[in-house]
């Protein structure tokens, strides 16, 4: 039986006392967020999820390079979003536009801009929380698309921003089936290419 375990704090944490909080931390392997108030810690991953990541990594950093649309970022990036979460996708794309009507980015500090597109990976540790709290957490700040990324299922799910400001019903790419985003127009992939 495979074990992951992530643990969350007793006590609850503004933002500022979360990112003094983490500067205090910074040789540690985890990866730590405020959701919710709680400062929850997630264990490093294991494979084949670290390749999976790369993969849409490169993906979107190749589609957004190309034409000029904005800012990739990886796991290691940490957002301190409106609602006083602090998150940190597996992978996220921040517009231009977004990216330049956010508040001035500071060295070593926490972004304070809402990404325009988040996806997480699913592991046994985080799943529940990625396709509830999360999403949720995703949904009441502005992210215009959300995706999550099955491994074991082999399955990738979207969700997107409807003119209400929730997400509409989840679209499922399967392994063999052509994904694409509406963020992110033009792009479109065959799923698998990000399944290990």
């Amino acid at each position: 039986m495979e074990l992951e375990t992530s643990f969350e704090s007793e006590r609850w944490f503004t933002q500022e006392e979360f990112a003094r909080w983490v500067d205090t931390r910074k040789s540690d392997l985890e990866r730590f967020e405020l959701l919710n108030g709680r400062i929850v810690m997630n264990p490093p991953s294991g494979w084949p999820q670290g390749e999976a990541g790369a993969a849409i990594l490169q993906l979107l950093g190749t589609f957004v390079k190309a034409g000029r649309l904005g800012r990739v970022l990886g796991a290691d990036q940490g957002f301190e979003l409106p609602s006083g979460d602090t998150v940190a996708p597996d992978a996220s794309y921040v517009s231009s536009e977004r990216w330049t009507a956010g508040e001035p980015h500071e060295f070593g500090k926490f972004l304070r801009v809402v990404p325009d597109l988040a996806v997480e990976i699913l592991s046994p540790a985080t799943a529940s929380r990625d396709r509830g709290e999360k999403k949720a957490i995703h949904e009441k700040n502005g992210v215009r698309e959300y995706w999550l990324l099955d491994l074991r299922a082999r399955r990738l799910t979207r969700f997107v921003k409807e003119a209400e400001g929730r997400f509409g019903a989840p679209r499922d790419f399967a392994e063999s089936d052509t994904a694409e985003s509406t963020v992110l127009a033009g792009l479109r992939f065959p799923a698998g290419a990000v399944m290990p």
